[in-house]
């Protein structure tokens, strides 16, 4: 049961109803109908000046204007967003140069009359990079970019942003930080890179990349930048092991083989990073790294002043413990083995295997010791597990360590297990004297 006689209400009557209606109260139609109309236009009337009374004591009388925009949807805004990239590059883009690598066998394959200084052809055998013109001092140019660029060089060509060539040559690389130092001739050479900071940079702040991408030189792209301390795991030796981790900044921005060794500005046009790499895998797209400007300056002083990174150097060859486990789980290859190759494959691996308590999975077994680790004692299979009284689980951790923390001509103690045994050495540290 219902609180009122229909359950819905409905503006909308039958004629036969509103006749009805009309002819038992006593009023005639047109005296409803004026009465109607009067009435609506005087509710209009006073609802006009109720609305206009309120607003006069609300807002004072004053009238009120918003020059919000959104920053996207304003023309002017996406204006100075494309101008700002366009004089960036303008500035940036004629201090960026193509790196030319003519390795030996490059050069054996090609033709030996061929002069490679004046000719506007670039050899199909040469390994081709970006650099950065950065520093100029007494005639000469300084130019940054990869040390994986110039690889096994035995010629350096660079071609400047006018197309001119000029021969350069290495003043130091470091393979570490991936990042190396050439020289050119700099008398007609003009304009050198701002340097910027790398750590003012913010995650999502727009950058543009600059390089030589698959021999298209002076190309420009844009991103932004996706993280700006990634660490990425690295094989110094090429070889598929990493033993060294490197701090990167990951962007958007497109970087492609060619764009390493080239600038990574900001829209001020000033140098934030230098291209490295990038991920190429199928279904990856828009995952870049450069190299810090603010981490990579300290090395390039340090090429720049003595030809190389002065690091301290241990002297050991090694293999990570952990690493070493796993490489004797064996089951898979095995079923391809006689019987007798396994016998004897696990006869050498028994022998090879360190004596170590149980509660020991992770440090470094020492495979040689050279310099000064071999002056203080240490020897194969010998398995370091601390430094200075620090756990040390890799050999990546090792070498992050030293660099950091040691200096050369100090000691640092190593506290390591031979033959089960626990002990400790003092091995004062030297300088690496070759790559």
């Amino acid at each position: 049961m219902s609180f009122f006689d229909d359950d819905f209400f409905n503006t909308r009557v039958t004629r036969r109803s509103q006749n009805r209606r009309n002819r038992g109260s006593g009023f005639r139609p047109n005296t409803l109908s004026g009465s109607t109309v009067r009435v609506a236009l005087i509710s209009s009337v006073s609802s006009v000046l109720f609305i206009v009374i309120l607003y006069l004591l609300f807002m004072d009388g004053k009238p009120t204007q918003s020059n919000a925009q959104p920053a996207m949807l304003s023309g002017q805004t996406l204006l100075e967003a494309s101008e700002r990239m366009i004089n960036a590059s303008d500035i940036a883009g004629p201090t960026v140069v193509s790196v030319i690598n003519m390795t030996q066998q490059a050069l054996d394959m090609e033709d030996k009359q061929m002069d490679w200084l004046h000719s506007d052809q670039v050899s199909e055998y040469a390994s081709l990079g970006s650099g950065v013109i950065y520093k100029k001092q007494d005639d000469k140019a300084y130019v940054i970019t990869n040390a994986h660029v110039i690889q096994d060089a035995v010629e350096l060509y660079l071609v400047m942003n006018n197309g001119e060539r000029k021969v350069a040559n290495v003043v130091g690389k470091d393979t570490i930080t991936d990042l190396a130092v050439l020289e050119v001739e700099g008398k007609d050479i003009t304009k050198v890179i701002e340097i910027g900071s790398s750590k003012k940079l913010r995650v999502g702040e727009m950058v543009i990349t600059i390089g030589n991408p698959l021999g298209f030189s002076g190309s420009v792209s844009e991103g932004i930048v996706s993280f700006k301390d990634r660490i990425i795991p690295v094989s110094l030796n090429q070889n598929g092991f990493y033993d060294w981790e490197q701090i990167v900044i990951q962007t958007t921005a497109a970087i492609n083989q060619g764009n390493s060794g080239g600038a990574m500005i900001d829209l001020n046009g000033k140098l934030v990073g230098i291209n490295s790499m990038k991920i190429a895998d199928y279904g990856v797209e828009g995952i870049g790294f450069a190299i810090p400007i603010d981490d990579a300056m300290p090395i390039l002083d340090s090429l720049l002043a003595n030809g190389k990174v002065l690091r301290p150097y241990l002297g050991i060859y090694s293999m990570d413990l952990d690493f070493y486990s796993h490489s004797q789980d064996t089951s898979e290859w095995k079923d391809d083995l006689t019987d007798e190759e396994i016998a004897t494959d696990d006869k050498t691996s028994n022998q090879a295997l360190p004596d170590l308590p149980a509660d020991v999975k992770q440090g470094i077994i020492v495979l040689e010791a050279v310099g000064p680790a071999q002056e203080a004692g240490l020897k194969f299979n010998d398995v370091i597990v601390a430094l200075d009284g620090n756990p040390i689980q890799s050999t990546i951790e090792l070498r992050k360590y030293l660099y950091s923390e040691k200096k050369i001509g100090e000691s640092v103690e190593i506290t390591y297990y031979r033959n089960g045994k626990k002990s400790t050495i003092s091995v004062k540290l030297s300088e690496k004297t070759e790559e």
